[in-house]
């Protein structure tokens, strides 16, 4: 499947989606809402963006009642489409392709329209702006058939509902229509120039009775239904920290699963543990081939165990290692709760590193920096939560760059010059 970028990662034009919800399977993150009557279950369409976290187990997108209508990825990395009536399977589209880009904002549409005459035209998937030819197995509802989703049942985004099976990873521009089959183009576009599907504006769709559009742009309401109808979903172990600025339309780097399975990921992979006895184990960033520009992140220091080690790879240097050093020089104590902010000068070839606000290492200018923006490191359960501008930690002085995209807990100018967040923006203006 193609690599979803930010869609200003091509132009600075177009529409921009603000918000989405990091879910995490330990913290058990979902939504759910019982509809008070059915709506039309013949016809509904689903349009979701995802970003996806770790692979390779059994996670729900979306489900109702008791794994009735269900879109779920399995432990290969296929997703599949499904509605059982009892102990039948009624509707199954289980596609050939495989999600594994971690880096990737992907799009999935299920048009659904039991009326239709031909079979294959009742249950239609759409990912990325294609339509979906290429399956490994495909049942067809009969014609007039119920779906389950817009009925009574409970309906659940980011869980399977008796199973659990919780989503990781981030959700964008939940809608739900109830009563129309539409195809991808109500929800997105390919760009002219580059080709990339992109979102656009949803707000002007008829959503129907039981139809949702969830943008998550209420911190303090994170399951308001913004269409008009008032459809709300519950939260559960959801708050405030889950919302991100990480979107369809701005991609944000995060670590990279796909690096090294040594380590634990969790957080949308901002969560860093290592519990791989002694040795020290490494991974980067999602974006890390940078070579041009000025960037800044954040790492928090969860537990240091005494053997912590975080790092910058720049010229082969490890400018911050294990046991409180600051390498090339300068010594530093390393406490858990510290926040160490990076400064990545590519234009005068220098590091910078702050502890808790404060220089402890700048390195000399000139010096050969490699194009690897970050390789984060640590020992025996150490644990780490890295910041690239969607902290997964309290944040008491809130800081964006200058562009106004992140949020941080130091500035990220450094004696006035401006660094800025790890995006797929700011890689289009300054990368």
């Amino acid at each position: 499947m193609p690599l979803i970028l930010g869609t200003n990662s091509i132009k600075d034009t177009g529409y921009n989606v603000d918000n989405s919800l990091r879910f995490n399977s330990g913290s058990s993150d979902y939504l759910n809402r019982t509809p008070s009557g059915a709506g039309t279950q013949t016809k509904a369409t689903i349009s979701v963006w995802f970003k996806r976290s770790n692979l390779s187990s059994n996670q729900a997108i979306f489900s109702t009642g008791s794994n009735n209508v269900v879109i779920k990825f399995a432990t290969a990395d296929k997703i599949g489409i499904y509605d059982f009536n009892g102990s039948s399977m009624d509707l199954e589209l289980n596609p050939s392709m495989v999600f594994r880009d971690t880096s990737a904002w992907y799009h999935i549409v299920v048009s659904l329209d039991s009326t239709q005459s031909t079979s294959s035209d009742r249950a239609k998937l759409y990912i990325n702006g294609s339509l979906i030819s290429d399956f490994d197995s495909t049942t067809y509802p009969s014609q007039n058939y119920n779906f389950k989703v817009n009925g009574t049942l409970e309906h659940f985004i980011g869980r399977l509902s008796g199973l659990s099976q919780y989503f990781n990873g981030y959700m964008a521009e939940f809608v739900n229509i109830d009563g129309q089959q539409l195809d991808a183009t109500s929800f997105g576009e390919f760009d002219e120039d580059s080709g990339i599907w992109k979102p656009i504006d949803v707000s002007g769709l008829t959503f129907g009775t039981n139809g949702f559009y969830l943008d998550f742009e209420n911190s303090g309401s994170l399951g308001a239904d913004v269409s008009g109808n008032g459809n709300n979903f519950t939260v559960n172990n959801l708050t405030s920290i889950n919302q991100t600025t990480d979107t369809c339309t701005n991609n944000y780097a995060t670590l990279n699963p796909l690096v090294n399975s040594a380590i634990t990921y969790s957080e949308g992979n901002l969560h860093y543990k290592n519990t791989h006895g002694s040795n020290s184990e490494f991974t980067l960033a999602t974006i890390q081939e940078v070579s041009n520009g000025r960037w800044y992140w954040e790492i928090k220091m969860a537990s240091t165990n005494n053997n912590s080690a975080y790092e910058y790879f720049g010229n082969g240097t490890a400018y911050v290692k294990s046991n409180g050093d600051i390498y090339p020089s300068g010594t530093t104590t390393v406490s858990n709760g510290d926040i160490f902010g990076f400064y990545l000068n590519y234009e005068d070839g220098q590091m910078t590193i702050h502890r808790n606000g404060s220089q402890v290492y700048q390195s000399s200018s000139g010096i050969s920096l490699s194009t690897t923006t970050a390789q984060i490191a640590g020992f025996n359960n150490t644990e780490y939560q890295v910041n690239f501008g969607n902290p997964i930690f309290s944040i008491s002085s809130s800081n964006a760059d200058a562009n106004g995209y992140g949020n941080f807990e130091y500035s990220p100018a450094l004696s006035g010059v401006n660094f800025y967040s790890l995006n797929t923006k700011n890689l289009a203006e300054y990368g």
